[in-house]
């Protein structure tokens, strides 16, 4: 274990954080994307300092393959853009870079100050400062790939070690700043096991209806998140407890407040999803959507009788996608997915066929022809 030291104000030497070598931290190597390393060879060999963050950090730290590669640095955007022909910056406020390698998008940012006091200003600055704007402890570990040392400000190591969820951000301030923190504090409590401490759900709580002010758009990102985690179970259940999901699927939520067999039929059907992700990580967004929506369309009639009756498929299926897409909100998943998955849940209630699409009156000559 190493030490960096910093200097205060009268120039003394001051312990800034600890660092981590191989040996301690165990990241293994070959768990990192090539282009990340690449991009932060390329960045070092330009003069700069540059690391992986967040997330990756902590998924590889516990074991896991991260999803994405985060990188911060001490170059600007425009300095960046100058070393990767395949970047782009993005941004109006705070600009980043996107650095494109094929399919993959890597997010490169520079160091943010909080000289302002708050963790969502847009200045540039070090990363004694860019440390104290991250969420949890658990996400502001620094991982150098070429030195392999883990660069540790905040005890997060320990924290990940011992399975605790501990903010870096006041708590006075964290959730008024950002609510959407509120639910990365219970989807990383599911993913790395962390406790999550009484002052801290105590504050959830008490902030919950703070989610009522982000868009549909970001509540809909974090939504597929937890569907696509793993552990949707688990963060659901976190969700419902902290009163979280009633932004999230405020008509589930009442239902499952109103009626308790749907309630664990819903976590029953969402047990399932988890097992889905692990079976088939690539499924598609509609096959994940059936187990969200199941419960509610069964809900909605007697499909017995439904079948019996004859009914046109297409004014049934018309009359339960109009139901399913108004259940789903806020979340705007994409149309011919929400479709795929109404589909395949009438299919499994027995009710067949196809929608005949009905051609519009005053067509042209040409179109008759």
């Amino acid at each position: 274990m190493l030490i960096r030291y910093g200097t205060d104000k009268f120039g003394r030497p001051v312990k800034k954080a600890v660092v981590y070598t191989k040996n301690e931290h165990n990241i293994p190597k070959e768990k990192i994307d090539f282009d990340a390393i690449l991009i932060i060879n390329r960045l070092k060999d330009a003069g700069f300092h540059s690391y992986i963050v967040g997330g990756a950090v902590r998924d590889l730290i516990v074991g896991n393959t991260p999803k994405d590669f985060d990188i911060v640095t001490d170059a600007t955007p425009s300095k960046i853009k100058r070393l990767f022909r395949n970047s782009r910056i993005i941004g109006k406020r705070f600009r980043i870079v996107h650095v494109v390698f094929g399919q993959k998008i890597f997010e490169v940012s520079t160091f943010r100050s909080n000289a302002d006091g708050s963790s969502v200003g847009n200045e540039f600055g070090t990363i004694d400062e860019d440390v104290l704007r991250r969420d949890f402890t658990i996400n502001a570990l620094y991982y150098d790939p070429i030195q392999e040392q883990v660069v540790d400000y905040v005890g997060g190591m320990r924290d990940i070690k011992k399975h605790v969820l501990r903010p870096v951000i006041p708590l006075d301030r964290i959730f008024t700043d950002d609510p959407v923190r509120m639910l990365r504090a219970i989807k990383y409590s599911a993913k790395t096991d962390a406790k999550i401490s009484f002052s801290l759900r105590h504050k959830i709580r008490a902030n919950a209806s703070l989610l009522s002010q982000i868009s549909p758009s970001r509540l809909t990102e974090e939504l597929l998140k937890i569907l696509n985690s793993g552990c949707a179970a688990e963060i659901v259940g976190e969700a419902l407890d902290t009163d979280l999901y009633m932004a999230l699927q405020p008509a589930a939520t009442a239902m499952m407040y109103a009626d308790k067999k749907f309630e664990s039929s819903y976590m029953q059907n969402l047990v399932k999803l988890d097992e889905l992700i692990k079976n088939s990580p690539d499924a598609r967004l509609g096959q994940k959507l059936v187990f969200i929506i199941k419960d509610f369309i069964i809900s909605l009639t007697d499909w017995k009788k439904e079948s019996e009756c004859h009914t046109a498929y297409g004014e049934l299926y018309t009359k339960t996608w109009t139901e399913c897409r108004n259940f789903v909100l806020p979340m705007n998943p994409q149309r011919t997915e929400l479709e795929f998955a109404v589909k395949a849940v009438l299919t499994e209630l027995g009710i067949h066929g196809k929608i005949v699409q009905r051609r519009k009156k005053g067509r042209s000559k040409q179109e008759k022809n």
